[in-house]
């Protein structure tokens, strides 16, 4: 890990911090606009130091986080936890967007890409039969 005056290019940062699956993927996302620095839309090469302030918006999922180290590699994602520091008001709305997502999930049903097989269709018709 680097010391405290080194800074790290943003996109780097968030794939090190396993954000992002790869470095292209976090520099469209900055490009995209979903990543702010401190409040500001940026872009990849932004560098950022320990204590900048990253909003994250990824799959309808908001992170306020702040930088608390700034890695030399990519780490596993048990340690990637600890590269920045999280509020807690963010972690709260980010759970409860998620038991909503999930929840809005449960509630659509499956959708089949196929027309009804030979079986389907007469169990279809046969507790249309019984319903009557």
């Amino acid at each position: 890990m680097t010391t405290d005056s080194a800074k790290m290019r943003l996109d780097r940062w968030l794939w090190a911090a396993r954000f992002y699956k790869t470095r292209g993927l976090a520099a469209e996302a900055v490009e995209g606009g979903k990543v702010h620095v401190n409040g500001q839309r940026s872009k990849p090469g932004k560098d950022v130091r320990v204590g900048t302030r990253i909003q994250i918006s990824k799959d309808g999922l908001d992170w306020h986080i702040e930088v608390a180290v700034l890695p030399r590699q990519r780490r596993p994602a048990s340690e990637a936890r600890t590269f920045y520091t999280e509020d807690d008001a963010s972690r709260e709305r980010r759970d409860a967007a998620a038991a909503a997502l999930r929840a809005a999930r449960l509630a659509t049903p499956l959708q089949t890409s196929s027309k009804p097989s030979k079986r389907d269709r007469r169990l279809i018709h046969r507790f249309k039969q019984d319903s009557h």
